[in-house]
């Protein structure tokens, strides 16, 4: 599959409310845990014994060091020592390494091996309140596979805020990029509703809304926010919404196109907030109506990009 038919293969699932998920486990116990990652967030698996660890002096205890790997240094992060499995010299030895992009950052991650690739439904991801976590909890949603075993997907964002958070966003560059800017009454006295199920994207989203005091109501999915606008006594009094693209229950391709389809809601500005920045993803969710899009790691310019996405519609609902 050529790299465009890979975006597109990407872009045409999530549209589709589908994810396409690599299985893999993180050591060769029969009993371990099946884990998952989205395919189109990964671009190869290598074995780790074909390639040199240089360490890395006074990193991060996760950061393993780096491998070259077609001409790029790739940090490697140890993903069974995050979830409290530790890995002997011989398992490393046979151990692989899952390398994977994370909003245009190229990672690389240790796994044992990789076992299948399954598509599956959002529908049929379970929403992490069945986990009953708090803030620090790593998995972030699961499914089932054909034999009924558990598969686990995990926060990866999390994993790269714990060990390279300055591949994050920078949430202190809120609220002095929006100094000078004019903000709608609308947005001020209302309540920007935000569909995203990284609990590690969700504090940062809370705290640039909090450093710009402004009011915000946070769902777990897609499908919750939907179900929540569907009861709203009054849509139209919502200033603006976020909402990401992959998440459990409903992604965010079906949240723009409900909306978008809907006479009382396709009027509020939609921005889509992702790590899934390929060019593609961008066209289609600016296809299916959404107002802007903003790649995770900019998600401190995320106030300012509402704020001129509402000036725009106010102005495409005055008469000509």
């Amino acid at each position: 599959m050529s790299l465009l038919e890979h975006v597109d293969a990407s872009t045409n699932l999530a549209k589709n409310n589908e994810v396409q998920l690599l299985i893999f486990k993180i050591d060769a116990a029969q009993t371990s845990s099946y884990y998952a990652i989205n395919v189109f967030k990964t671009r190869e698996v290598v074995e780790s014994k074909h390639h040199h660890l240089t360490l890395i002096p006074a990193a991060h205890p996760l950061l393993e060091g780096t491998i070259v790997l077609r001409g790029l240094q790739i940090p490697i992060l140890n993903l069974p020592k995050w979830l409290g499995s530790e890995l002997d010299k011989e398992q490393k030895q046979a151990s692989n390494l899952l390398i994977c992009d994370f909003n245009g950052i190229i990672i690389g991650i240790r796994i044992m091996f990789a076992h299948r690739v399954i598509k599956k439904n959002w529908n049929e991801m379970h929403a992490p309140d069945s986990y009953r976590l708090g803030e620090d909890g790593l998995v972030i949603n699961d499914t089932r596979l054909d034999d009924g075993s558990l598969c686990l997907v995990l926060d990866y964002e999390k994993l790269l805020a714990d060990v390279i958070p300055q591949a994050m966003v920078n949430i202190h560059e809120s609220p002095n990029n929006i100094d000078n800017l004019v903000i709608p009454d609308k947005l001020r006295n209302g309540t920007v509703l935000i569909a995203e199920d990284s609990k590690t994207a969700q504090r940062h989203l809370r705290q640039i809304f909090a450093n710009a005091k402004l009011s915000y109501q946070i769902f777990n999915n897609g499908k919750e926010l939907i179900d929540y606008i569907s009861a709203h006594p009054n849509p139209s009094s919502i200033p603006a919404i976020i909402t990401d693209i992959e998440m459990p229950e409903m992604s965010g391709f079906t949240v723009v196109k409900m909306l978008k389809a809907n006479p009382e809601t396709k009027n509020i500005p939609i921005i889509v907030n992702s790590s899934m920045t390929g060019e593609n993803n961008k066209r289609e969710a600016a296809g299916l109506g959404a107002d802007g899009f903003i790649d995770k790691t900019k998600s401190h310019d995320i106030i300012p990009l509402i704020i001129s996405s509402m000036e725009e519609s106010a102005q495409n609902l005055l008469p000509r």
